[in-house]
């Protein structure tokens, strides 16, 4: 039977939770202190309807604080008319060059404004784990960090050899499954088990990635097993993607889904869109590495190096930072440093 763990990290400037299956990370949730609490997942608003475009379906909103989304016209209720004020639930988070999405639940009353916030991470944990304690301190923060670095890998192994490697692109997520050196008898049976293992894999990692949208599985080998392979993917989708669709294996050994988009992928979280680190990822691992050492060496003062745009990043996290630590750390921007270069030493 599968077992679940919730971790959660509150760390300066972002709170970072995560959901173990049998001890690998299948969820990360990461919530920061610039995120506009009107577009978060779960979140109940009043917006203001800014046009109605009925060639595409879609109402665009005014949200509170300046925020924007869009939802889909629903044929079960009247058409909302421009400037009207409307109650909406967020159903899925903005994406890089996407608007939240949102859902219209009625007329709503007065100015756009928050009626009822998201749920919290911590809250969102306990529902996803279904456990009945979360871990804090640094236990989690060991945790989430090996999250992010899961979160953010191509490639990743299969249990009893072979690998999947995932890549996301502007209009679906390839999924290879590759044998590799897997054993085990013949080659249609070592691609099946494989197969198999990279399916179950592929759910828990799409989850941990916070993937969506159309997912293309390219399967090691030829003459599938249709029946129980489909078989498979229900077992490993369904149940935690709620909403997926499966499509049947293709006479070229692929086969796709559809999982309903969320979240915003972790990959956009962290990631700017040329692949690296973003700035402000880099500036919070540099405040938990500056944490770390000054628990370390407890009032032993730390010279923290970084390159030029994280330490503009950085200037915002600054004070919480010194209220847990005092004043006893100093930041050196460094010409020419990329953003995942970071570094701190007692000086």
């Amino acid at each position: 039977m599968s077992r679940r763990e919730a971790f959660l990290d509150r760390g300066v400037g972002e709170t970072r939770g995560v959901v173990l299956l049998d001890g690998r990370p299948e969820r990360l949730l990461i919530q920061r202190d610039g995120d506009a609490p009107a577009l978060m997942v779960g979140a109940r608003s009043v917006a203001r309807v800014r046009s109605v475009e009925a060639a595409f379906n879609s109402v665009f909103l005014d949200m509170p604080d300046g925020a924007e989304a869009i939802a889909p016209l629903r044929t079960d209720a009247e058409k909302p008319v421009r400037g009207a004020s409307v109650e909406v639930e967020i159903r899925g988070e903005a994406r890089r060059g996407k608007l939240a999405n949102a859902w219209l639940l009625g007329e709503g009353q007065g100015a756009p404004r928050l009626l009822n916030p998201a749920p919290s991470i911590e809250e969102e944990l306990r529902q996803l784990s279904r456990a009945d304690m979360v871990t804090m301190g640094d236990e989690a923060r060991v945790v989430a960090d090996e999250a992010e670095d899961e979160a953010l890998a191509v490639v990743h192994a299969l249990p009893g050899g072979g690998s999947l490697a995932i890549e996301p692109t502007r209009a679906l997520t390839a999924i290879d499954v590759d044998t590799g050196e897997r054993t085990g008898g013949d080659s249609k049976r070592v691609s099946r088990a494989a197969n198999l293992a990279a399916i179950t894999q592929a759910a828990r990692l799409l989850r941990l990635k916070g993937l969506g949208g159309l997912v293309v599985i390219d399967l090691a080998g030829r003459g599938h097993d249709g029946t129980a392979i489909l078989a498979a993917m229900r077992a490993a989708f369904s149940a935690d993607n709620p909403g997926v669709a499966i499509g049947p294996v293709s006479r070229f050994g692929t086969l796709e889904l559809t999982i309903p988009r969320r979240r915003q992928p972790v990959l956009e979280r962290l990631l700017d869109e040329s692949g690296r680190l973003s700035p402000l990822s880099a500036a919070l691992r540099l405040a938990r590495l500056i944490e770390r050492e000054g628990r370390a060496d407890p009032g032993g003062r730390l010279e923290a190096r970084c390159g030029p745009l994280v330490a503009e990043s950085f200037k915002s996290l600054q004070p919480a930072l010194a209220e847990r630590l005092g004043g006893r750390f100093t930041l050196s921007p460094q010409a020419g440093w990329p953003t995942d270069r970071l570094e701190v030493t007692a000086s």
